[in-house]
């Protein structure tokens, strides 16, 4: 099949469309704006809290999109949007002090990090990462990114707007379980639409509370329909930071990286949640398309890798495989690249309207505190969520301690410094916390198959039944065994 070039089929009821298929044009192309619009809130909404321009995302993500294609050969068909896997990590960058270049530059080390992940993946097999990272550390290092941000949310945004946030994280909340499918997947986009109406409505009220209007359409009303996302703005570091929110956030757009030892470390720790998240995802859509995907799992995560370095090079976002079009496809039961090629299409179409990234920059500090007080709890609780689906035993202390220890110190430290290696090299709360999880529990492991305690409680309180089945962090369920399982109907919003 060449990459361009799908067979044109008409399927019957309940039949599917394999990746190397496609309707007809008319068809793929409405698929397309549905992978469009299942992509958008969220690949829109993380650039925001990350500091970075929302119009260059999207932009991006459709190239990063197009490269993935590429490079694994339409074997997997999935869309690369924005990753929120380097929110903490972003924070952490802007609290010491850096800017939107350090955050980009941190970010394509990473990226290019993966992508050697990836090329090890592919000729070690997908078992080698298992191993080296099994689902209790996976879970943990993603507990930990979501919960060391819980100060960006109450102690950034929320001050701005406290009744505006508050409101509007209930808002998330009801709509989360009061909607159904698609919708209820997309509860944080629309809980930002809502609060974005909202303040429209204390603005014109005259409810109090801020300085000024809480929604400015100065910088809306003077951008271009059509142009290119401007160059970010010289200073935009620490507390004038775009990640701060206010007017700051309309002056940040493309830009070329800055590389620091110091600001890499503090990304670094995405890559392992990035490599679980991808390694599920193609689980998932072998388990979907009925295809043994084992062979090209490694070039899936290094093309998200690809994709990541290429877009944040120009001042883009992070990218990973996006679960809402896994959703599409579970729904649809057409699992076509050629949609994917529509979408990536669309999105680039989107990055050249300056005017659509002007608005975006107008949303008020207090919104994004209402939606972050429920994203960042989100992206905690995925870790959770990963323990769950995986049956890691915390009743063995080679789980239950050093992920103990490292959660206490990462979430503790937050964006402090626990000590500094030189003069501008300090190791932070993520960087800590991870370093903890990942190297204390194989240490653990080693010494507990040493001393043949590693099926023993220990001396240690247990955590549940203490004569349950003990593992040591690794799921013996065929199909999960790399971190992740997998509900289609209800993919996750949070990456």
């Amino acid at each position: 099949m060449s990459m361009f070039k799908w067979d044109v089929v008409d399927p019957g009821p309940g039949e599917a469309v394999a990746p190397h298929q496609r309707l007809a044009w008319g068809k793929t192309v409405g698929l397309g704006a549905q992978h469009v619009v299942a992509m958008f809130g969220a690949t829109f909404v993380f650039p925001i809290v990350m500091g970075l321009n929302a119009n260059l995302a999207i932009m991006m993500s459709g190239i990063a999109t197009i490269c993935f294609l590429l490079i694994v050969k339409g074997k997997v068909p999935s869309y690369l949007g924005t990753s929120a896997s380097f929110v903490g990590g972003a924070a952490a960058i802007y609290a010491q002090g850096g800017g939107p270049a350090d955050v980009t530059g941190a970010i394509m080390v990473s990226g290019i990090v993966l992508a050697l992940v990836g090329v090890a993946i592919h000729f070690a097999g997908p078992g080698f990462v298992n191993n080296l990272l099994p689902p209790v550390v996976t879970g943990a290092v993603v507990m930990l990114i979501g919960f060391n941000l819980c100060r960006v949310a109450t102690g950034i945004y929320m001050p701005a707007d406290r009744w505006v946030a508050l409101i509007t994280m209930f808002a998330v909340v009801l709509m989360a379980v009061g909607l159904k499918g698609f919708f209820g997947r997309i509860a944080i986009f629309l809980g930002l639409i809502f609060g974005f109406v909202l303040s429209l409505v204390f603005d014109a009220i005259g409810v109090g509370g801020v300085e000024g209007d809480r929604v400015d359409w100065t910088n809306v009303k003077t951008a271009d329909w059509l142009g290119f996302p401007p160059h970010t703005a010289e200073g935009l570091v620490g507390n004038q930071s775009p990640f701060s929110g206010g007017e700051n956030y309309a002056l940040v757009g493309w830009h070329l990286p800055s590389l620091s030892l110091t600001f890499t470390l503090l990304a670094l720790p995405a890559v392992i949640a990035l490599v679980a998240e991808n390694m599920g995802h193609v689980k998932a859509v072998s388990g979907m398309t009925g295809q043994d995907l084992d062979p090209v799992m490694g070039k899936a995560v290094a093309a998200d890798g690809v994709g990541t370095t290429i877009a944040s090079f120009v001042g883009g976002s992070p990218t990973t495989t996006y679960a809402e079009n896994i959703g599409v496809m579970a729904a649809t039961r057409v699992y076509s690249t050629a949609a994917y090629f529509v979408a990536a299409g669309v999105a680039i179409l989107f990055g050249f309207v300056p005017k659509f990234g002007a608005l975006v920059a107008t949303t008020p500090s207090g919104v994004l505190g209402g939606i972050t007080l429920v994203l960042y709890g989100m992206i905690g609780l995925l870790g959770a969520k990963i323990w769950v689906e995986n049956k890691v035993n915390f009743a063995n202390p080679v789980n239950l301690v050093p992920v103990a220890a490292g959660l206490t110190m990462g979430i503790g430290l937050a964006d402090n410094a626990f000590f500094n290696i030189t003069s501008d090299f300090p190791l932070g709360g993520i960087a800590m916390g991870t370093l903890i999880i990942v190297f204390g529990y194989h240490l653990a492991r080693i010494v507990a198959r040493a001393a043949g305690t590693d099926h023993d409680a220990g001396a240690v309180i247990a955590v549940g039944d203490a004569g349950a089945h003990r593992t040591t962090g690794h799921t013996h369920d065929h199909d999960h065994g790399h971190g992740h399982t997998h509900d289609h109907d209800h993919p996750d919003e949070t990456k």
